[in-house]
C-alpha cells in the first residue's frame, strides 16, 4: 500500500516546493532598469515613462504615483522607491502641484546617495523651486506618542518631530492624547517661508467622577449613580472653539489692515503737505489748481488727494470691523452661559506660544 502512495506522494511535494520557489522568485527585490525585471512596479514604471517621454505628463504622474504605491506594498530597494518618487514630484512640479512635488522630492533626497547623478541633481532644483510656492512646517510635539492633526487630518503614526509642506494660508494644529490635556495652535503660512511650532501636553487632572467610576467597577460593585451636584456638564452643541478661533484671526486680520491702510493715507497726506510748501514757495494760491490752465502737477495733487481719502475711508472701515469681531469673541465668553444656558464651567486657561518666520503671538486655551 505504501508502495503505491509513495511516487504520488513525492511528485505533490515536489509540485508545492517548485510553486513556493517561484512565489520567492517574484518578490525579491530588483533594480528599476536591469535584465530580469520581475517587481509588481515594472508595468506602471512602463506606462509612466512612455507618457513622460511622450510629454502627457497628467498620465505620467498617475502612473509613477500607482508605481510608488506599488513599492511600498512590495519588497523593493530604498534606490527604486527613490528614483520613483523622483520622477513622480517631477511629473508634479510640471503639472504646478507644488505641496506634492515638495513631498515626493524630500522623499527621495533622503536616500540621495541611492539616486543617479543627474536625477539626483534635477530633484534638489526641483525641491528648491517647489518650497518657494509652499509652506515647510517644522513641528515638535512632546510626548512623542501624541496622535495630531493638521486642518483635521491626522498625520499617522505619531513622531516626536515632523517636515511638512503645506500650502500657503491659515492652518490649525491639534494634538491629543489619554491621560493629557488636548493642546490646539494655528499659524499663519506664507510661501516660500519656513514655520516652527511645539506642542506640548500637559497631563490632565488627576481624580474626577470617571475615576471613581472606574474604581467603583474594579472593587465589583456597581458605580454609584451620580447626584444633581456630580452630574458631568454637558458638552457645548455649538463649535464655541472653532468659532472664537475664527472670529480672533478675523479680528487680527481686519485690525493689521486698518491700521497699515491709515499709516498709507498719513504718509500720503505728509508728502501733499510737503509739495504745499514747495508750491506756496513757487507762488501757488490755494486757487491755483481751479485756474483754466492749471499746472500739470495739479493733477497729481488730485490723484494723491482720491489716493488718501481712499485708504482714510478703507483704514477707518478696517478698524470698525476689526472691532466688531473683536468685541464679539470677547462677548462669546460672557455670554456662553446664556447660549448653552448653563454656568460656564472653569477649567483653567493655558497660554500656548505661537511663532512663524515672521510674527509672534500667544494662544488661550481652555473653558470659560
Amino acid at each position: 500500500m505504501c508502495r503505491a502512495r509513495c511516487p504520488f506522494v513525492t511528485c505533490v511535494f515536489l509540485g508545492v516546493v517548485t510553486t513556493l520557489e517561484g512565489a520567492a522568485g517574484a518578490r525579491e527585490p530588483r533594480a528599476i532598469s536591469g535584465p530580469h525585471e520581475a517587481s509588481t512596479t515594472a508595468n506602471p514604471l512602463r506606462l509612466a515613462r512612455q507618457a513622460r517621454d511622450a510629454g502627457r505628463w497628467v498620465d505620467a504622474e498617475a502612473a509613477y504615483e500607482l508605481a510608488l504605491k506599488a513599492a511600498d506594498a512590495a519588497w523593493t530597494t530604498d534606490a527604486e522607491r527613490a528614483e520613483i518618487a523622483a520622477e513622480l514630484g517631477l511629473c508634479e512640479l510640471t503639472l504646478a502641484m507644488y505641496r506634492d512635488a515638495a513631498d515626493h522630492l524630500a522623499q527621495s533626497l533622503r536616500h540621495r546617495d541611492a539616486l543617479r547623478s543627474g536625477l539626483a541633481r534635477r530633484a534638489e532644483e526641483g525641491l528648491k523651486k517647489a518650497e518657494s510656492r509652499v509652506v515647510t512646517f517644522y513641528l515638535g510635539v512632546s510626548p512623542p506618542d501624541a496622535q495630531v492633526f493638521v486642518d483635521g487630518k491626522t498625520l499617522g503614526r505619531p513622531a516626536p518631530t515632523y517636515e511638512l509642506f503645506l500650502e500657503p494660508g491659515h492652518h490649525t494644529v491639534r494634538a491629543r492624547l489619554d491621560g493629557h490635556t488636548e493642546v490646539v495652535s494655528a499659524f499663519e503660512g506664507q510661501a516660500g517661508k519656513d514655520s516652527s511650532l511645539t506642542l506640548k501636553l500637559p497631563r490632565a487632572p488627576e481624580g474626577g467622577e470617571a475615576e471613581r467610576g472606574e474604581a467603583g467597577a474594579a472593587g465589583g460593585g456597581p458605580a454609584r449613580p451620580a447626584g444633581p451636584a456630580e452630574r458631568p456638564a454637558a458638552r457645548p452643541a455649538l463649535p464655541l472653539t472653532e468659532l472664537r478661533i475664527g472670529g480672533a484671526a478675523l479680528a487680527t486680520a481686519t485690525l493689521a489692515a486698518g491700521t497699515v491702510f491709515l499709516l498709507r493715507a498719513h504718509v500720503i497726506d505728509g508728502n501733499l503737505a510737503e509739495r504745499e510748501m514747495v508750491f506756496r514757495g513757487q507762488g501757488w494760491t490755494p486757487t491755483t489748481c481751479w485756474w483754466p490752465k492749471a499746472p500739470s502737477a495739479c493733477g497729481e495733487i488730485h490723484n494723491d488727494l482720491a489716493e488718501r481719502d481712499l485708504f482714510a475711508t478703507l483704514g477707518n472701515v478696517a478698524l470698525a470691523t476689526g472691532a466688531v469681531f473683536g468685541v464679539a469673541t470677547a462677548a462669546s465668553f460672557l455670554a456662553e452661559g446664556w447660549i448653552l444656558d448653563e454656568a460656564p464651567a472653569r477649567g483653567g486657561v493655558q497660554v500656548v506660544p505661537s511663532a512663524t518666520g515672521t510674527q509672534a503671538g500667544l494662544v488661550l486655551l481652555g473653558v470659560w
